[in-house]
Protein backbone atom coordinates (compact mmCIF):
# COMPACT_ATOMS: atom_id res chain seq x y z
CA UNK A 1 0.00 0.00 0.00
CA UNK A 2 1.39 3.39 -1.01
CA UNK A 3 1.15 6.20 1.39
CA UNK A 4 2.76 8.83 -0.98
CA UNK A 5 -0.23 9.90 -2.29
CA UNK A 6 -2.94 12.47 -1.46
CA UNK A 7 -6.29 11.45 -1.74
CA UNK A 8 -8.10 12.54 -4.39
CA UNK A 9 -10.81 14.54 -3.33
CA UNK A 10 -10.82 15.88 0.38
CA UNK A 11 -14.56 15.17 1.98
CA UNK A 12 -13.51 17.71 4.46
CA UNK A 13 -14.44 20.76 2.49
CA UNK A 14 -17.74 19.11 2.20
CA UNK A 15 -17.24 19.44 5.60
CA UNK A 16 -17.22 23.26 5.57
CA UNK A 17 -19.32 23.10 3.05
CA UNK A 18 -21.95 22.22 5.05
CA UNK A 19 -21.18 23.67 7.95
CA UNK A 20 -20.80 27.47 5.89
CA UNK A 21 -24.75 26.44 5.09
CA UNK A 22 -25.55 25.92 9.08
CA UNK A 23 -23.70 29.10 9.96
CA UNK A 24 -25.50 31.17 7.46
CA UNK A 25 -28.82 29.88 9.10
CA UNK A 26 -28.00 30.47 12.16
CA UNK A 27 -26.07 33.55 11.91
CA UNK A 28 -29.23 34.71 10.05
CA UNK A 29 -31.87 34.00 12.62
CA UNK A 30 -28.89 35.00 15.82
CA UNK A 31 -29.34 39.17 14.50
CA UNK A 32 -32.84 38.99 13.22
CA UNK A 33 -34.50 39.71 17.23
CA UNK A 34 -34.06 43.65 16.10
CA UNK A 35 -35.75 43.63 13.16
CA UNK A 36 -38.72 42.26 14.66
CA UNK A 37 -38.22 44.43 17.93
CA UNK A 38 -39.86 47.54 17.08
CA UNK A 39 -42.78 45.77 15.57
CA UNK A 40 -43.39 43.73 19.03
CA UNK A 41 -42.97 46.82 20.98
CA UNK A 42 -45.64 48.21 19.32
CA UNK A 43 -47.57 45.38 19.69
CA UNK A 44 -47.53 44.98 23.36
CA UNK A 45 -46.48 48.00 25.00
CA UNK A 46 -43.72 46.04 26.65
CA UNK A 47 -40.68 48.26 27.52
CA UNK A 48 -36.95 47.65 26.03
CA UNK A 49 -35.84 46.20 28.89
CA UNK A 50 -38.44 43.95 29.17
CA UNK A 51 -38.70 42.82 25.56
CA UNK A 52 -34.34 42.23 25.20
CA UNK A 53 -34.19 40.66 28.42
CA UNK A 54 -35.17 37.47 26.38
CA UNK A 55 -32.43 37.54 24.48
CA UNK A 56 -30.28 37.87 27.28
CA UNK A 57 -31.49 34.75 28.64
CA UNK A 58 -31.81 33.02 25.27
CA UNK A 59 -28.27 34.08 25.63
CA UNK A 60 -27.08 32.25 28.77
CA UNK A 61 -28.73 29.45 28.50
CA UNK A 62 -27.15 28.94 25.32
CA UNK A 63 -23.76 29.10 27.60
CA UNK A 64 -25.42 26.31 29.51
CA UNK A 65 -26.45 23.84 27.24
CA UNK A 66 -22.90 24.72 25.21
CA UNK A 67 -21.55 23.00 27.96
CA UNK A 68 -23.58 19.70 26.98
CA UNK A 69 -23.53 20.32 23.63
CA UNK A 70 -19.34 19.97 23.80
CA UNK A 71 -20.04 16.86 25.64
CA UNK A 72 -22.33 15.24 23.31
CA UNK A 73 -20.15 16.29 20.06
CA UNK A 74 -16.91 14.77 22.06
CA UNK A 75 -19.21 11.74 22.80
CA UNK A 76 -21.28 11.26 19.79
CA UNK A 77 -20.27 13.58 16.97
CA UNK A 78 -21.70 16.73 15.87
CA UNK A 79 -24.17 15.42 13.19
CA UNK A 80 -26.95 14.20 15.85
CA UNK A 81 -25.86 17.60 18.51
CA UNK A 82 -26.77 19.91 15.16
CA UNK A 83 -30.14 17.76 13.87
CA UNK A 84 -31.30 17.82 17.56
CA UNK A 85 -30.13 22.00 17.46
CA UNK A 86 -31.77 22.48 14.27
CA UNK A 87 -35.15 21.05 15.16
CA UNK A 88 -35.19 23.21 18.47
CA UNK A 89 -34.36 26.39 16.14
CA UNK A 90 -37.38 25.65 13.99
CA UNK A 91 -39.71 24.84 16.63
CA UNK A 92 -38.62 27.96 18.77
CA UNK A 93 -39.39 30.30 15.88
CA UNK A 94 -42.71 28.85 14.80
CA UNK A 95 -43.87 29.26 18.10
CA UNK A 96 -42.81 32.77 18.53
CA UNK A 97 -45.58 33.44 15.74
CA UNK A 98 -48.51 32.12 18.66
CA UNK A 99 -46.85 34.26 21.64
CA UNK A 100 -49.30 36.75 23.10
CA UNK A 101 -47.76 37.04 27.03
CA UNK A 102 -44.11 37.62 28.17
CA UNK A 103 -43.85 34.40 29.64
CA UNK A 104 -44.47 32.49 26.92
CA UNK A 105 -41.83 34.90 24.78
CA UNK A 106 -39.75 33.86 27.26
CA UNK A 107 -40.18 29.94 27.47
CA UNK A 108 -40.37 30.38 23.20
CA UNK A 109 -37.34 32.47 22.53
CA UNK A 110 -35.39 32.32 25.57
CA UNK A 111 -35.61 28.34 26.00
CA UNK A 112 -36.45 26.89 22.73
CA UNK A 113 -34.45 28.81 20.33
CA UNK A 114 -31.83 28.78 23.29
CA UNK A 115 -31.24 25.21 22.98
CA UNK A 116 -30.98 25.41 19.23
CA UNK A 117 -28.52 27.84 19.19
CA UNK A 118 -26.17 25.68 20.27
CA UNK A 119 -25.42 24.56 16.84
CA UNK A 120 -24.14 28.12 15.89
CA UNK A 121 -20.78 27.62 17.89
CA UNK A 122 -19.45 24.80 19.52
CA UNK A 123 -20.45 21.73 17.16
CA UNK A 124 -19.59 23.30 14.20
CA UNK A 125 -16.22 25.13 15.35
CA UNK A 126 -14.56 22.85 16.89
CA UNK A 127 -15.23 20.04 14.40
CA UNK A 128 -13.73 22.30 12.15
CA UNK A 129 -10.33 22.02 14.20
CA UNK A 130 -10.62 18.59 13.74
CA UNK A 131 -10.26 18.54 9.92
CA UNK A 132 -8.09 21.06 9.51
CA UNK A 133 -4.39 22.03 10.43
CA UNK A 134 -2.68 24.34 9.06
CA UNK A 135 -5.57 26.21 7.52
CA UNK A 136 -7.80 26.01 10.56
CA UNK A 137 -7.95 29.60 11.02
CA UNK A 138 -8.45 30.25 7.66
CA UNK A 139 -10.98 27.26 7.15
CA UNK A 140 -13.14 28.71 10.48
CA UNK A 141 -13.20 31.65 8.52
CA UNK A 142 -14.62 30.67 5.49
CA UNK A 143 -17.27 28.37 7.82
CA UNK A 144 -17.83 31.66 10.11
CA UNK A 145 -18.12 33.88 6.72
CA UNK A 146 -21.28 31.88 6.68
CA UNK A 147 -22.62 33.92 9.29
CA UNK A 148 -21.76 37.22 7.71
CA UNK A 149 -23.58 35.84 4.55
CA UNK A 150 -26.82 35.01 7.18
CA UNK A 151 -26.73 38.25 8.96
CA UNK A 152 -26.01 39.98 5.35
CA UNK A 153 -29.66 38.55 3.94
CA UNK A 154 -31.59 37.91 6.84
CA UNK A 155 -32.48 41.19 8.17
CA UNK A 156 -33.80 42.80 4.93
CA UNK A 157 -35.98 39.53 4.16
CA UNK A 158 -37.31 39.39 7.61
CA UNK A 159 -38.15 43.53 7.60
CA UNK A 160 -39.19 42.56 3.52
CA UNK A 161 -41.61 39.61 4.97
CA UNK A 162 -42.80 41.59 8.01
CA UNK A 163 -44.07 44.41 6.04
CA UNK A 164 -45.74 41.74 3.26
CA UNK A 165 -47.28 39.33 6.03
CA UNK A 166 -46.82 40.74 9.76
CA UNK A 167 -44.70 40.06 11.79
CA UNK A 168 -46.33 36.61 13.14
CA UNK A 169 -46.39 34.72 9.83
CA UNK A 170 -42.36 36.01 9.33
CA UNK A 171 -41.52 34.33 12.22
CA UNK A 172 -43.16 30.67 11.02
CA UNK A 173 -40.92 31.60 7.55
CA UNK A 174 -37.96 31.71 8.76
CA UNK A 175 -38.35 28.49 11.24
CA UNK A 176 -39.26 26.65 8.53
CA UNK A 177 -36.68 27.26 6.48
CA UNK A 178 -34.30 27.01 9.54
CA UNK A 179 -34.88 23.15 9.79
CA UNK A 180 -34.99 22.15 6.61
CA UNK A 181 -31.40 23.43 5.77
CA UNK A 182 -29.73 22.91 8.91
CA UNK A 183 -30.96 19.13 9.25
CA UNK A 184 -30.06 18.43 5.21
CA UNK A 185 -26.38 19.86 5.64
CA UNK A 186 -26.32 18.09 9.25
CA UNK A 187 -26.42 14.58 7.59
CA UNK A 188 -23.25 15.52 5.54
CA UNK A 189 -21.29 16.27 8.69
CA UNK A 190 -18.23 13.72 9.92
CA UNK A 191 -16.80 14.14 12.78
CA UNK A 192 -13.04 13.54 11.83
CA UNK A 193 -11.20 12.69 8.79
CA UNK A 194 -10.26 9.15 10.60
CA UNK A 195 -13.93 8.34 9.84
CA UNK A 196 -13.58 8.63 5.52
CA UNK A 197 -9.90 7.21 6.06
CA UNK A 198 -8.37 10.46 5.71
CA UNK A 199 -5.84 12.13 7.53
CA UNK A 200 -6.18 16.28 8.65
CA UNK A 201 -5.75 18.57 5.54
CA UNK A 202 -5.80 16.19 3.44
CA UNK A 203 -2.32 15.07 4.05
CA UNK A 204 -1.28 11.28 3.43
CA UNK A 205 0.65 9.43 6.52
CA UNK A 206 3.88 10.75 4.98
CA UNK A 207 3.25 14.28 4.94
CA UNK A 208 1.43 13.79 8.79
CA UNK A 209 4.85 12.72 9.92
CA UNK A 210 5.90 16.55 9.93
CA UNK A 211 2.20 17.80 10.29
CA UNK A 212 1.69 18.77 14.18
CA UNK A 213 -1.85 16.96 13.98
CA UNK A 214 -2.48 17.75 17.88
CA UNK A 215 -4.80 14.19 17.95
CA UNK A 216 -3.91 14.36 21.86
CA UNK A 217 -4.57 17.97 24.08
CA UNK A 218 -5.62 18.52 27.81
CA UNK A 219 -8.61 17.79 29.39
CA UNK A 220 -11.02 20.20 30.73
CA UNK A 221 -9.60 19.47 34.37
CA UNK A 222 -6.42 20.37 33.32
CA UNK A 223 -7.11 23.40 31.17
CA UNK A 224 -8.91 24.94 34.25
CA UNK A 225 -5.74 24.94 35.94
CA UNK A 226 -3.89 27.09 33.36
CA UNK A 227 -3.35 30.63 33.23
CA UNK A 228 -4.65 31.16 29.41
CA UNK A 229 -7.72 29.52 30.19
CA UNK A 230 -8.88 32.05 32.36
CA UNK A 231 -7.62 35.02 30.35
CA UNK A 232 -9.62 33.83 27.18
CA UNK A 233 -12.68 33.20 29.12
CA UNK A 234 -12.22 37.36 30.28
CA UNK A 235 -11.21 38.67 26.60
CA UNK A 236 -13.98 36.88 24.92
CA UNK A 237 -16.53 37.87 28.00
CA UNK A 238 -15.45 41.66 27.02
CA UNK A 239 -16.24 40.76 23.30
CA UNK A 240 -19.73 39.20 24.22
CA UNK A 241 -20.85 41.95 26.18
CA UNK A 242 -19.24 44.40 23.52
CA UNK A 243 -21.78 43.10 20.59
CA UNK A 244 -24.71 41.39 21.70
CA UNK A 245 -26.41 44.36 22.82
CA UNK A 246 -25.59 46.48 19.24
CA UNK A 247 -27.19 43.29 17.78
CA UNK A 248 -30.34 43.60 19.48
CA UNK A 249 -30.84 47.27 19.26
CA UNK A 250 -29.43 48.68 16.41
CA UNK A 251 -31.87 48.57 14.39
CA UNK A 252 -34.41 50.43 16.28
CA UNK A 253 -31.60 52.56 17.53
CA UNK A 254 -31.52 53.67 14.10
CA UNK A 255 -35.53 53.91 13.52
CA UNK A 256 -35.41 56.34 16.75
CA UNK A 257 -33.50 58.74 14.61
CA UNK A 258 -35.09 58.42 11.88
CA UNK A 259 -33.99 56.11 9.67
CA UNK A 260 -36.72 53.71 7.57
CA UNK A 261 -37.02 50.37 9.01
CA UNK A 262 -35.79 49.19 5.69
CA UNK A 263 -32.41 51.04 5.54
CA UNK A 264 -32.38 50.42 9.49
CA UNK A 265 -32.12 46.44 8.75
CA UNK A 266 -29.89 47.37 5.35
CA UNK A 267 -27.32 48.55 8.57
CA UNK A 268 -27.53 44.74 9.97
CA UNK A 269 -26.94 43.79 6.58
CA UNK A 270 -23.96 45.94 5.79
CA UNK A 271 -22.35 44.68 8.93
CA UNK A 272 -23.08 40.98 7.91
CA UNK A 273 -21.38 41.61 4.48
CA UNK A 274 -18.60 43.09 5.90
CA UNK A 275 -18.12 40.00 8.15
CA UNK A 276 -17.86 37.94 5.44
CA UNK A 277 -15.03 39.21 4.41
CA UNK A 278 -13.32 39.74 7.30
CA UNK A 279 -13.68 36.28 8.67
CA UNK A 280 -11.43 34.85 5.76
CA UNK A 281 -9.28 37.91 5.73
CA UNK A 282 -8.75 38.12 9.70
CA UNK A 283 -8.47 34.04 9.15
CA UNK A 284 -5.47 34.05 7.09
CA UNK A 285 -4.05 37.29 8.67
CA UNK A 286 -4.04 35.06 12.12
CA UNK A 287 -2.07 32.21 10.14
CA UNK A 288 0.38 34.86 9.13
CA UNK A 289 1.55 37.11 12.15
CA UNK A 290 -0.10 35.05 14.71
CA UNK A 291 -3.23 35.19 17.24
CA UNK A 292 -1.94 38.05 19.29
CA UNK A 293 -1.75 40.77 16.75
CA UNK A 294 -4.84 40.18 15.16
CA UNK A 295 -7.21 39.78 18.80
CA UNK A 296 -5.44 43.72 18.74
CA UNK A 297 -6.71 44.69 15.56
CA UNK A 298 -10.03 43.64 16.31
CA UNK A 299 -10.62 44.75 19.77
CA UNK A 300 -9.18 48.18 18.28
CA UNK A 301 -11.69 48.30 15.70
CA UNK A 302 -14.69 47.11 17.88
CA UNK A 303 -13.99 50.31 20.35
CA UNK A 304 -12.92 53.46 18.10
CA UNK A 305 -16.61 52.19 16.33
CA UNK A 306 -18.47 52.32 19.03
CA UNK A 307 -16.95 55.55 20.56
CA UNK A 308 -18.36 56.33 16.60
CA UNK A 309 -21.85 55.43 16.97
CA UNK A 310 -22.04 57.96 19.78
CA UNK A 311 -22.17 60.59 17.12
CA UNK A 312 -23.12 58.98 14.35
CA UNK A 313 -26.54 60.32 13.58
CA UNK A 314 -27.01 60.09 9.55
CA UNK A 315 -27.21 57.08 7.79
CA UNK A 316 -24.15 57.18 6.14
CA UNK A 317 -22.08 57.65 9.82
CA UNK A 318 -24.57 54.23 10.80
CA UNK A 319 -22.92 52.20 7.60
CA UNK A 320 -19.45 53.49 8.18
CA UNK A 321 -20.22 52.21 12.00
CA UNK A 322 -21.52 48.36 10.70
CA UNK A 323 -18.19 48.68 8.44
CA UNK A 324 -15.94 48.75 11.19
CA UNK A 325 -17.69 46.95 13.66
CA UNK A 326 -18.06 44.26 11.79
CA UNK A 327 -14.81 43.96 10.47
CA UNK A 328 -13.26 44.10 13.82
CA UNK A 329 -16.08 41.76 15.57
CA UNK A 330 -15.96 39.34 12.41
CA UNK A 331 -12.03 39.14 13.19
CA UNK A 332 -12.48 38.40 16.56
CA UNK A 333 -14.69 35.63 16.29
CA UNK A 334 -13.00 33.80 13.78
CA UNK A 335 -10.12 33.51 15.97
CA UNK A 336 -11.94 31.55 19.07
CA UNK A 337 -11.84 27.83 18.28
CA UNK A 338 -8.63 27.85 16.65
CA UNK A 339 -7.27 29.75 19.19
CA UNK A 340 -8.23 27.14 21.90
CA UNK A 341 -7.24 24.24 19.50
CA UNK A 342 -3.63 25.59 19.21
CA UNK A 343 -3.19 26.21 23.14
CA UNK A 344 -5.27 22.75 24.14
CA UNK A 345 -5.20 20.15 21.73
CA UNK A 346 -7.87 18.41 20.21
CA UNK A 347 -9.03 15.60 23.07
CA UNK A 348 -11.21 17.65 24.76
CA UNK A 349 -12.00 20.44 22.16
CA UNK A 350 -15.46 20.48 22.60
CA UNK A 351 -16.05 21.10 26.43
CA UNK A 352 -13.10 23.05 26.53
CA UNK A 353 -14.72 25.40 23.68
CA UNK A 354 -18.02 24.88 25.71
CA UNK A 355 -16.79 26.08 28.63
CA UNK A 356 -15.17 29.45 27.61
CA UNK A 357 -18.21 29.88 25.76
CA UNK A 358 -20.49 29.39 28.96
CA UNK A 359 -18.20 32.04 31.04
CA UNK A 360 -18.19 34.44 28.16
CA UNK A 361 -21.87 34.20 27.41
CA UNK A 362 -22.81 34.83 30.68
CA UNK A 363 -21.46 38.19 30.82
CA UNK A 364 -22.37 38.89 27.29
CA UNK A 365 -25.90 37.84 28.54
CA UNK A 366 -25.72 41.17 30.52
CA UNK A 367 -25.47 43.32 27.78
CA UNK A 368 -28.98 43.65 25.87
CA UNK A 369 -30.99 43.87 28.85
CA UNK A 370 -28.55 46.57 30.10
CA UNK A 371 -29.59 48.47 27.18
CA UNK A 372 -32.79 48.31 27.21
CA UNK A 373 -32.72 49.54 31.23
CA UNK A 374 -30.44 52.14 30.23
CA UNK A 375 -33.24 53.47 27.23
CA UNK A 376 -35.98 53.10 29.91
CA UNK A 377 -34.56 54.99 32.49
CA UNK A 378 -32.55 57.73 30.20
CA UNK A 379 -34.19 57.52 26.81
CA UNK A 380 -30.99 57.53 25.19
CA UNK A 381 -28.32 54.77 24.44
CA UNK A 382 -25.35 56.72 24.90
CA UNK A 383 -24.16 55.76 28.04
CA UNK A 384 -24.39 51.91 26.30
CA UNK A 385 -22.72 52.64 23.74
CA UNK A 386 -19.88 54.16 26.34
CA UNK A 387 -20.26 51.40 28.20
CA UNK A 388 -19.36 48.77 25.01
CA UNK A 389 -16.71 50.78 24.42
CA UNK A 390 -14.82 50.54 27.96
CA UNK A 391 -15.52 47.07 27.87
CA UNK A 392 -13.54 46.57 24.60
CA UNK A 393 -10.82 48.91 25.62
CA UNK A 394 -10.57 46.40 28.44
CA UNK A 395 -10.25 43.52 25.93
CA UNK A 396 -7.93 45.15 24.39
CA UNK A 397 -5.67 45.38 27.56
CA UNK A 398 -6.16 42.15 28.29
CA UNK A 399 -5.02 41.16 25.39
CA UNK A 400 -2.16 43.02 25.62
CA UNK A 401 -1.28 41.01 28.86
CA UNK A 402 -1.51 37.63 27.01
CA UNK A 403 2.21 36.19 27.22
CA UNK A 404 3.40 34.50 23.93
CA UNK A 405 0.79 32.00 22.38
CA UNK A 406 2.77 28.39 23.49
CA UNK A 407 0.84 24.85 22.92
CA UNK A 408 0.56 23.19 26.27
CA UNK A 409 0.04 20.01 24.27
CA UNK A 410 3.70 20.40 23.40
CA UNK A 411 4.92 19.93 26.86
Amino acid sequence: MTTDKKPRFFYGYVVVLAFFCISAIAGGLWTVFGVFFKPMLIEFGWTRAMLSGVVSLRAFLMAIFGIGAGRLTDKFGPRPVITVCGLFLGLGFFLMSRVTTIWQLYLVYGVITGIGMCSLWVPVLSTVSRWFVKRRVLMTGIVLSGMGLGSMMTPPLATQLIITYGWRPSWTILGVTAVIIIILAAQFVRREPAQVGQLPDGKNEVEAESLDLQAGGLSLGEVVRTMHFWILCAVFSCLWFSSMAIWVHLVVHAIDLGVSAINASNILAVMGGVGIVSRILMGSVADRIGYKPTLLIGFALMSASLLWLLTAKELWALYLFAVTFGFGISGLIVLESPLIARLFGLASLSVIFGSIEFVSTIFGAASPIVAGLIFDITGSYQLAFLIGAATGIIGLILTLLLKPITNYNSD
